[in-house]
């Protein structure tokens, strides 16, 4: 057994150095997000997580990344990437309970069609873009509250 347990290590390390190596070759950049890998992996899908080495993946990117002088950019994981449309930005929130199970959702705003992970990829690619283009500390700007939204006072009223 302890063979299989090996033979198996050794095939996911040899796929992670490959595919790394891939990533910082042809990339200037490479976006991740900065998954709390611990945490996910008291959860239900705690298998599934250690199974795919997450961590040991980053890990590579970042070394090869910083021998070969590319970036890996890191996107927290308070990022809601799965809760902002890709196309318009407008923000739909939680998924509700068994949000993992929700796999396709429509913008409210937009009527875009998403598939959850495409999305989360769309929108975690573009804030690493902007943190790799404008520094860490890129914020979107401030907007003017509308009338509409809860918490404000109402066009003329006040």
């Amino acid at each position: 057994m302890a063979k299989l347990h090996a033979r198996v290590a050794d095939a996911r390390r040899d796929f992670h150095h490959q595919l790394s190596a891939r990533l910082i070759r042809e990339n200037q950049a490479v976006v991740a997000e900065d998954l709390n890998v611990a945490g996910l992996g008291r959860s239900a899908l705690a298998k599934s997580i250690h199974d795919a080495g997450w961590s040991s993946f980053v890990a590579m990117l970042e070394y090869k990344a910083a021998l070969s002088g590319r970036r890996v950019v890191k996107i927290g994981q308070r990022h809601p990437s799965s809760q902002l449309c890709s196309a318009c930005g407008q923000r739909s929130g939680p998924k509700g309970l068994g949000a993992l199970k929700v796999r396709t959702w429509s913008c409210l705003a937009c009527d875009t069609e998403h598939d959850r992970d495409v999305n989360a990829a769309l929108n975690i690619l573009a804030a690493g873009l902007a943190v790799a283009a404008c520094g860490p500390d890129v914020r979107p700007p401030a907007r003017v509250a509308v009338g509409v939204e809860a918490g404000t006072a109402l066009a003329g009223a006040a």
